[in-house]
């Protein structure tokens, strides 16, 4: 029977044939008492670390954008946590606790966005936008997104298509927003992941919103899961706010991959609090809708709910990892905070041959340019400081 979701948006009705989550046998179902409250870790962890990185984004120090997943824990946490570790993920900017879970650290995501020497990326990039993906058993499997919508579900088609020629036993997960489903990289990468029987799940992030576009504005498809029908794959909608659903649905879809069965979509019902980014004051969004979510269905408190009326877990066991999740923040702050900013010349290194390193004006060694010294005066930028003599000249002209 359909249900009327809490936040004003319509539930699924559960496709026939699919588990329930609560039902005994089911992926959910299977899971250990120590695995149930490690999800409760994940989730506390990723809105814990993004609330740090709110209060240093304020006191500016964090470099560029801040992008939040608030009301979409459940979601990036319960999907990925159905991988296995030598499996490949690649995540969106929404998607930190997917990230947490395949192995990023706090200290590395705060480095990152603080735009440190020692950051993932030297500094080069934002955000989660950056990866550690190669041989299995190896790296923790995970490849840095691309800003462009639905470009990394090609590119995960190709490195799914490389699992299966190869003849590992190894499975792709990619996610996109609803929006993303709007764009040619998305069809061409699906059509052709499905064509070729890869061994990748594609996640659809339903929030409601691309950017500042409702979905009713961008797509007249009812639901993201029917276009499953038309690449000839299985596709399943689930309550993303639901951690444990979400799990179920993914575990389902990774399995068949990984026993041949190709490309599955997924689609899970979620729902963003925060703009899309920290600058968006979210003034497209009605009234209410924010705080009727916030109230009635946010992922944690759900999850605390049935952890602690389902599941006998005792107040003091959360609390005890409340307080964990904040010792590693600030500990992680506190080392990146401490860590130094890249070096100018660092921006050369992986990107130019070798050496990594060169004089700011190795360019024009060997040349006849009438600035020889410096581009940058000492009050602007784009004239360089005259020399000597013609101060002089200039200054006898003058009078």
């Amino acid at each position: 029977m359909a249900t009327r979701a809490k936040g004003g948006r319509a539930a699924p009705a559960r496709p026939a044939g699919t588990f329930d989550p609560e039902t005994p046998g089911s992926a959910a179902a299977l899971l250990t008492r120590e695995q149930k409250l490690e999800l409760y870790y994940w989730m506390r962890l990723t809105r814990t670390l993004e609330e740090r990185l709110v209060a240093l984004y304020r006191q500016t120090k964090v470099v560029g954008g801040l992008f939040r997943s608030l009301g979409q824990e459940a979601d990036a946490v319960g999907s990925c946590y159905a991988l296995e570790q030598r499996d490949v993920m690649s995540p969106l900017i929404r998607n930190l606790g997917a990230m947490l879970v395949k192995g990023a650290t706090p200290v590395e995501v705060l480095k990152q966005y603080m735009a440190k020497g020692d950051s993932p990326t030297r500094g080069r990039e934002l955000n989660i936008h950056f990866g550690d993906i190669g041989e299995a058993g190896e790296t923790r499997g995970f490849l840095g997104q691309i800003s462009p919508l639905g470009d990394m579900v090609p590119v995960m088609a190709g490195v799914t298509l490389s699992f299966r020629m190869r003849g590992e036993d190894r499975v792709g997960l990619v996610y996109v927003g609803d929006g993303a489903t709007s764009t040619g990289a998305f069809h061409e990468g699906i059509n052709f992941a499905a064509v070729q029987r890869c061994p990748l799940v594609v996640v659809i992030e339903n929030n409601g919103y691309a950017y500042s576009t409702p979905t009713s504005r961008q797509t007249l498809a009812k639901r993201f899961v029917d276009k499953a029908a038309g690449y000839g794959i299985p596709g399943e909608q689930a309550d993303g706010n639901d951690v444990l659903a979400t799990y179920d649905v993914t575990k389902r879809a990774v399995a068949r991959a990984r026993r041949g069965g190709g490309v599955s979509l997924i689609e899970l019902m979620t729902y963003r609090r925060k703009g899309h980014a920290e600058h968006d004051n979210q003034s497209y969004v009605p009234a209410g809708e924010i705080e009727r979510w916030a109230a009635e269905n946010d992922p944690l408190d759900r999850y605390v709910r049935r952890l602690t009326t389902e599941m006998a877990v005792e107040a003091t066991e959360l609390a005890a990892i409340d307080a964990r999740v904040t010792q590693e923040v600030d500990e992680a702050t506190d080392v990146a905070e401490a860590s130094a900013f890249p070096e100018a010349l660092d921006a050369l290194t992986g990107v130019y041959a070798e050496p990594p390193a060169a004089s700011p004006l190795w360019f024009r060694e060997g040349g006849r340019g009438g600035v020889t010294a410096s581009e940058r005066a000492t009050d602007g930028w784009g004239v360089y400081k005259p020399d000597a003599k013609t101060e002089s000249r200039v200054s006898q002209e003058d009078a």
